[in-house]
């Protein structure tokens, strides 16, 4: 496809997402519930269609050489459909946040104000590997009556061209008094893969109003430079669990193994273990032994290698790398202040935990970690948005604009002021 006619054809699916997002951002909460509904049914109806799709796929990333945990993302299973279907339903049955109103006042004059969730309009979504995805941006786009251009990666492709499928015919069957044509272009597929295409995209600033890309690092910071249209990044997850020395070990080893080894390639899992050196002794040597059995590569500083010498020495990079795959760096600190510090200079901001039974230690850990989210005795694998009760997420923003952490349906709205007078004017 040369540039003119890409330009020409993303441009055409931007205009009609446009022209969809206004209709839908006027449907009522039972309208969607019942396209949501209808979503639901049709992708569990496709499910075999899905699944042989998505075959192709994980077969041609594994001739590619795609790493272990990247194509963990990238597969499709039975339960795997069925958990993305009993999300979409319980987006469906969530309040409707369109038209909530947040504030309302009464000026001196009379002018009654009103401060209400809208739509944004059109969101562009820009993401790789995962399939799943694609159903939870559809979803969470409907749920809060925006229309989305979905651009996955290439590695999806057949996945995603058969969930947008199930999608379409969702869309189409849903019996709206208003008609099948309200929901013409709300939900709409990128073909073209090339990175070409997304440039087009993000400088579509007269039709897209918000971009969100999920991926790797240089993808994000490709998109935010050369974007017009305000983007919003699914930031890497340099995430970190801190031991206390007034922790519960037996608890400690159960939430710095699940963080770090229930599903190492996705952005809320650990990536570097803290541990107090009061605790290091008597915790270090059972934890090196649950993450060898795992095959958990674990690279160490001086404190840690003097408890287990047959650890690799950590490096000063290995502070900042976001692994997503079965490696830990693990340091021993002096102290709580350390951990803190730590956390901010090296974190990404994404999922940060303490694990302590001392409510004055979690308190201070829980306000000045600078994360999207922070837990006290609990997995960082926990920032989810199934997990916190919205259905599903559109992402997990380290920013803080507009969103920050797991993005459901109402992190997708902005506000609108109401202003209802009995003639006042401005003297």
């Amino acid at each position: 496809m040369t540039v003119s006619t890409l330009t020409e054809q993303v441009a055409r699916q931007a205009f009609l997402a446009k022209a969809a997002s206004r209709r839908l951002a006027l449907l009522s909460a039972e309208d969607k519930k019942r396209i949501l509904e209808e979503m639901a049914a049709a992708i569990e109806a496709a499910a075999q269609d899905i699944l042989f799709r998505n075959e192709i796929d994980v077969e041609a990333a594994q001739q590619s050489g795609l790493s272990e945990s990247l194509i963990n993302r990238l597969v499709l299973t039975e339960d795997s459909i069925k958990s993305m279907a009993q999300g979409v339903r319980e987006i469906a049955r969530q309040s409707d946040p369109v038209g909530e109103t947040l504030e309302s006042w009464t000026r001196p004059s009379g002018i009654r104000i009103d401060k209400i969730r809208v739509p944004l309009g059109v969101i562009a979504m820009i993401y790789e590997s995962r399939p799943n995805v694609t159903v939870d941006a559809a979803a969470l786009c409907l749920k809060s009556g925006n229309a989305v251009l979905l651009r996955g990666g290439s590695e999806a492709i057949n996945s995603n061209r058969a969930l947008v499928s199930a999608i379409s015919k969702a869309l189409h069957s849903a019996g709206l008094p208003a008609g099948r044509q309200v929901l013409e272009g709300s939900v709409q597929f990128l073909e073209d893969t090339n990175r070409e295409s997304i440039m087009e995209l993000v400088r579509l600033n007269q039709l897209v109003d918000l971009v969100i890309a999920r991926g790797s690092e240089e993808m994000i910071n490709h998109v935010m430079k050369n974007a017009t249209v305000p983007v919003l990044g699914h930031g890497k997850g340099v995430c970190h669990v801190y031991v206390d020395d007034e922790a519960d070990l037996s608890m400690a080893e159960k939430i710095a193994f699940n963080a770090k080894v229930q599903r190492p390639g996705v952005c809320n899992a650990m990536e570097t273990l803290l541990v107090h050196k009061h605790a290091a002794q008597a915790f270090l040597p059972k934890m090196a032994q649950l993450y060898e059995a795992a095959k958990v590569e674990i690279r160490g500083d001086q404190g840690t290698r003097e408890v287990i010498a047959s650890v690799l020495p950590a490096t000063e990079e290995d502070w900042r790398t976001e692994y997503l795959d079965l490696i830990v760096s693990i340091r021993v600190v002096d102290s709580l202040d350390q951990a803190i510090e730590h956390i901010n200079r090296y974190g990404s901001g994404h999922s940060d935990a303490i694990v302590t039974e001392n409510p004055q230690h979690a308190a201070r850990f829980l306000k000045e970690v600078d994360s999207a989210a922070v837990f006290h005795n609990a997995s960082t694998r926990l920032h989810d948005g199934s997990v916190f009760g919205l259905g599903a997420e559109i992402g997990i923003s380290t920013r803080k604009f507009h969103a920050r952490g797991t993005m459901g349906a109402r992190e997708l709205t902005t506000t609108k002021y109401v202003v209802h007078g009995t003639g006042q004017i401005r003297e």
